[in-house]
């Protein structure tokens, strides 16, 4: 297949590429722009870190689990393309020699340009923004200074990348034959083929299926590109309710669940890393059924629907019913996940996530509650867990101890005693199966004293 993008400022045409080939195998092995370096090749690291444009504007992505199919039509910043063509540094190149921000050079480039990046959105949140790029070496001191010296400093004009907009002249279409569409931009379009070819492996931001290939060196054999497909992807607020389409990624629903649900925010804004989020979508968050992803258990607290489509047929189901056992969902051959529905109303809801690492690590156990108190007695108890079963999962035990009883301490020491009783967790090398219990409860204990205007944010914590 043949995929087109603009690479610092050129419209180039990759030919007769595998659709799995990733951007940072195709930059340093057919155009020898070998900046980009590969670490650990999961989007972990981001030293592959490159700037990537579409009409939504200018983000940084890791390139080793970025498809080149997913770059269609897009622009593409590499650490090549940083400084001016007539190699005047960029701000942050800069200042990143002003403040010692390198010393064995690896990790630089990624730095380089993910700072490039949030200079060009203004973004100042150099911790947040930054914490997807490792550095083994100089420490973050000198680098943090560094982002904070070249954050006022005028935009390069180079760095206003404009994409190439060929999302509505994309060659793959389905048709009426098996070839699989590469690139399907209708909702009606694509959910006939799909139907018809069920064993298409699907691809939204790839931050899942790109480790099938990187690190399984799996074969996905037919696959179908869902970046173009009209109707997938945004957050509608309404009167009642809030829709999110399944393509939308995480980094998109960070500001709306800011406004409405912040506790689902903040668990947001700890899911993997800026590059991530950018790229991760919360249709393939819940979708993939892993009972250690931090959407479904905030979305199962919310009471979410899920809507699916076979085709023209569709139907829908809350997402508590969604997940059957390990690796297994309520999902259809051929159906697939449209968008997420959201009542709305006042928000209720207190996500945790513990994990060894604050920022960019997977959880050991995941918390959201929905408690809704009315006259000082529970009126609504939702409480749902990732970590701690096969799937995410929602304590029916602890709920029942909690609804209809006054909200205090006692009820809530009887709820964390009706957790054993909800889950078995399992040991392995985030977490003993003990810790994980006493985690859990915990948790709930933290959600009650919180109400009661304790201060319990590790982020406040203080030497």
């Amino acid at each position: 297949m043949n995929v087109s993008f603009r690479l610092n400022g050129e419209d180039v045409t990759a030919t007769d590429v595998s659709p799995t080939t990733t951007l940072l195998d195709w930059l340093r092995e057919t155009r020898g722009l070998t900046g980009t370096k590969e670490g650990c090749n999961e989007g972990d690291c981001g030293a592959c870190s490159v700037i990537v444009t579409d009409d939504s504007g200018a983000r940084p992505l890791n390139a080793c689990i970025l498809f080149l199919p997913q770059l269609h039509g897009k622009a593409i910043r590499t650490v090549e393309g940083i400084s001016a063509p007539d190699g005047t540094l960029h701000p942050v190149q800069q200042a990143m020699i002003d403040h010692h921000g390198s010393q064995c050079g690896f990790c630089t480039p990624g730095f380089i340009t993910t700072m490039a990046a949030n200079h060009l959105n203004g973004r100042t949140d150099h911790d947040t923004a930054l914490a997807g790029n490792l550095c083994r070496c100089t420490g973050y001191a000198p680098i943090i200074r560094a982002a904070q010296a070249a954050q006022d400093a005028p935009v390069p004009d180079h760095m206003h990348d404009t994409p190439l907009l060929l999302a509505k002249n994309i060659p793959g279409e389905p048709q009426a034959g098996a070839e699989p569409p590469s690139h399907p931009t209708t909702l009606d379009a694509f959910a006939d083929w799909y139907a018809a070819h069920p064993d298409t492996t699907l691809i939204a931001g790839a931050t899942d299926v790109g480790l099938w290939v990187t690190k399984q060196m799996r074969n996905l054999g037919q696959t179908a590109f869902l970046t173009h497909v009209d109707g997938l992807r945004g957050v509608t607020v309404g009167d009642d309710t809030i829709t999110i389409g399944a393509m939308t990624t995480l980094s998109d629903l960070h500001p709306v669940m800011a406004e409405h649900h912040p506790a689902f925010a903040e668990l947001i804004r700890r899911y993997g890393s800026a590059q991530v989020r950018n790229a991760a979508t919360i249709g393939g968050n819940v979708a993939n059924g892993s009972p250690i992803g931090d959407g479904p258990p905030a979305l199962i607290a919310l009471d979410a629907t899920l809507h699916l489509r076979c085709g023209s047929d569709t139907r829908s189901l809350p997402i508590a019913d969604f997940f059957i056992d390990y690796g297994k969902q309520d999902r259809q051959k051929g159906e697939f996940l449209t968008h997420i529905t959201l009542l709305r109303g006042a928000d209720h809801l207190r996500c945790y996530k513990l994990s060894k690492r604050f920022d960019q690590d997977i959880s050991a156990v995941c918390g959201c509650f929905w408690i809704e108190v009315a006259d000082g007695t529970v009126k609504t108890a939702r409480l749902a867990f990732g970590g701690m079963a096969a799937t995410p999962k929602r304590a029916h035990k602890a709920e029942a101890a909690l609804t209809g009883q006054p909200w205090s301490h006692d009820t809530v020491r009887d709820a964390m005693a009706a957790l054993t009783q909800d889950f078995t967790p399992l040991s392995d090398m985030r977490a003993s199966a003990a810790y994980r219990m006493e985690a859990a409860q915990n948790m709930l204990l933290r959600a009650w004293s919180e109400d009661q205007g304790a201060p319990t944010s590790v982020l406040e914590v203080r030497a």
